[in-house]
């Protein structure tokens, strides 16, 4: 990183659109570090705070704003991770990461809307396998060097010399850090899961759909793995189940029960992470942003977001299915 120098005392301040520009970058990369919209933005928020809080000459001599964002950004991160490991032992219930929805479906809560420049950070989330629910889970799993090192290098191929400064090792225990999370990715992928077409996983999805509007319990066994999971996050602000519901014939006894004790429940199919998902609305309200996990044909795992404060990127999308 550098300092400032005699040498470069004459090199004009970044521009303000260079700086700007990076945004987008870091917000991904924050996300996919932190699993929270909220945390991400407070992570990059801080992080021009700290470039800002630099002398005008300190900012001139930096050679790439972009590389001394990122770099400040990921030691932020790190240590948000710490501690929200913490708060994550005392949180009530099972956390899930924050669901994102898919911008081209709704930019600022308009289908098909939006301007330019989205203000809602989900909006500059860019979607691919490295954000979907069930990667972001296996990275919880994760201590927070090892979730930083294989984010960098793996996900934004930034060498291990560069991962090492950021994370605060050498290169080559960079590296084994991100030897150790490859093989966790590796190792929670089903053994037959197959790459099913985005058709064809939101087919399944429809299909689970119907047979949840119908309650028709049989159905929804047949669309089940029989050892499938569903875990929920309410956070303790809305009732849910505080552990996973597990078997396909109780988890569709559960969702029947469900759709019982909420008439006009409306199920809409939404991107959820980059992967077909449902949204579940009440009274015209977000309630509900449930993720799956397929394998063989099947759902294997539901994760389903319950928690207000995790709907925030949903909560002014409108009912257009």
């Amino acid at each position: 990183m550098s300092t400032p120098s005699e040498a470069v005392r004459g090199r004009p301040e970044p521009a303000l659109s260079v700086i700007v520009a990076e945004r987008r970058q870091l917000i991904n990369l924050a996300y996919r570090l932190l699993g929270s919209l909220a945390e991400a933005e407070d992570a990059v928020q801080e992080t021009y705070t700290r470039w800002y809080a630099m002398s005008p000459q300190r900012r001139e001599a930096v050679a790439s704003p972009g590389a001394w964002l990122t770099t400040v950004a990921g030691r932020i991160c790190l240590d948000v991770l710490g501690s929200a490991r913490v708060r994550r032992e005392r949180y009530v219930g099972a956390w899930i990461p924050e669901p994102v929805p898919d911008r081209t479906e709704w930019v600022g809560g308009r289908a098909g809307g939006g301007s330019a420049e989205p203000g809602d950070p989900a909006d500059r989330i860019t979607l691919d396998e490295s954000v979907n629910m069930a990667f972001l889970v296996v990275l919880e799993a994760m201590t927070p060097a090892e979730r930083v090192a294989f984010i960098l290098h793996d996900v934004f191929r930034y060498p291990f010399a560069e991962v090492a400064e950021i994370v605060g090792r050498t290169p080559a225990a960079c590296r084994q850090l991100a030897s150790s999370a490859r093989r966790r990715v590796h190792a929670a992928r089903p053994p037959s899961a197959a790459t099913a077409s985005t058709a064809g996983q939101a087919g399944l999805v429809r299909d689970f759909k119907e047979a949840w509007e119908a309650k028709d319990i049989k159905a929804l066994v047949g669309l089940l793995d029989p050892d499938a999971t569903m875990t929920a996050d309410g956070g303790g602000l809305v009732g849910t189940v505080l552990r996973p519901v597990e078997g396909s014939a109780r988890i569709a006894l559960y969702l029947a029960h469900i759709a019982d004790k909420a008439p006009g429940l409306v199920l809409l199919e939404r991107t959820v992470n980059g992967l077909p998902g449902l949204v579940a609305q009440h009274a015209g309200v977000t309630v509900t942003v449930a993720a799956f996990g397929l394998a063989g044909g099947r759902i294997t795992r539901i994760w389903a977001v319950r928690n207000p404060e995790k709907l925030r990127s949903w909560t002014d999308a409108n009912g257009q299915g």
